[in-house]
């Protein structure tokens, strides 16, 4: 049984009235249809089934599976599906259709609409409506004079929506992509060092772009300039700061599908390191360097300008994050166990105290 519920299906009341008929059980029911013994019971329950155990015996035969009729259930289910299960909220003739329609012919748009009618009424939810359920009613109206005046008060005025993307993405098919799926355990796991995450912080109006990657054992953070977001900006980048790191600690690494990584065969073959894709629209996938972004945030706030910064001071930030003690490290630094040879935890510390007095 799965964790997505599906309404019992034509074949499945026919096998539950034929069960019946043979004496099943509920359980047993439920087994063979492979559904909860709770969705049989309500089943029957809605359908006029009445248990023969609970019946006083009388002679003659008794009723045919206990009343349940497998053509009257589906009759029935269909009936309901079609049917409504509350009335709209924005029916025509209803009391909020005349404030939304006269707000629309001023050129508000729905979003406008549901917070006036918040404003206007804040403790009357039936007097209020969200700006899907205004674009909804509108792109349900029957076509005619009405529909066209109301639509061309929109904003873009389409004849119908634009179905969001479900399912695919519109960023582009990228080549050759290896799924994380097919990662080896080990990454999982996060025992051996060596493999990272991605991912591109952007600038004001999406103008400029730096490149972020962190180690997924240690949290060990390294930024590459960029001079823009394309494939070739993000080859070149990524290549840069990932030649800086030993072979041996750049094993793997694990990226969106954005259409920077176009070439990522190609930073493979300059770098040595492996890509693997996350699932579209997947971040946790992605987690420790979807929280790292948000730590950089404070160092590359949202809506600046992050052309201006050189990779000299970019090395600066990330060495802030990876000398700054972690709780999910036991208070260790990222630098501390990522380079341990090389960095000094309490020196560190006291040469900024030392600084600071």
């Amino acid at each position: 049984m799965g964790t997505n519920y599906k309404h019992l299906s034509c074949e499945e009341r026919t096998m539950i009235q034929l069960s019946l008929e043979q004496g099943c059980t509920l359980r047993a029911i439920a087994r063979s249809v492979q559904r909860a013994p709770s969705s049989i019971s309500r089943e029957l329950k809605r359908n006029g089934w009445i248990n023969p155990e609970a019946v006083p015996k009388k002679r003659g035969r008794p009723p045919v599976a206990g009343g349940y009729r497998a053509p009257l259930a589906q009759q029935r289910a269909d009936a309901l599906a079609r049917a409504a299960r509350c009335p709209s909220r924005l029916a025509q003739d209803g009391p909020l259709w005349g404030h939304v329609e006269r707000l629309l012919r001023q050129r508000h748009s729905p979003e406008q609409i549901a917070g006036i009618l918040r404003r206007m009424h804040p403790d009357e939810p039936s007097l209020q409506v969200s700006h899907e359920t205004i674009y909804t009613a509108l792109y349900a109206m029957p076509r005619g004079e009405l529909r066209t005046e109301l639509i061309s008060c929109l904003r873009q005025a389409r004849k119908s929506r634009r179905p969001r993307a479900r399912g695919e993405d519109r960023r582009g098919v990228i080549p050759n992509m290896t799924s994380i799926h097919l990662r080896p355990p080990e990454v999982d796991d996060r025992v051996i060092p060596g493999h990272w995450e991605g991912d591109l912080i952007k600038g004001a109006r999406n103008a400029s772009a730096v490149g972020t990657l962190v180690e997924r054992t240690t949290l060990f953070v390294t930024l590459a300039k960029m001079d823009n977001a394309t494939a070739e900006a993000a080859v070149t980048g990524f290549s840069n700061v990932l030649n800086r790191i030993d072979a041996q600690r750049r094993l793997s690494l694990t990226y969106d599908q954005g259409r920077e990584m176009a070439q990522h065969e190609r930073l493979s073959e300059i770098t040595g390191i492996k890509v693997y894709f996350a699932d579209p629209h997947s971040p946790w996938q992605r987690g420790i360097n979807e929280n790292t972004n948000g730590l950089l945030r404070q160092y590359l706030p949202k809506g600046t300008d992050l052309s201006g910064f050189s990779q000299t001071e970019l090395d600066a930030i990330a060495w802030q994050l990876n000398t700054r003690p972690r709780k999910s490290l036991d208070w260790k630094c990222p630098a501390e166990l990522f380079m341990p040879e090389s960095f000094d935890f309490f020196a560190h510390h006291h040469q900024l105290v030392a600084l600071r007095t």
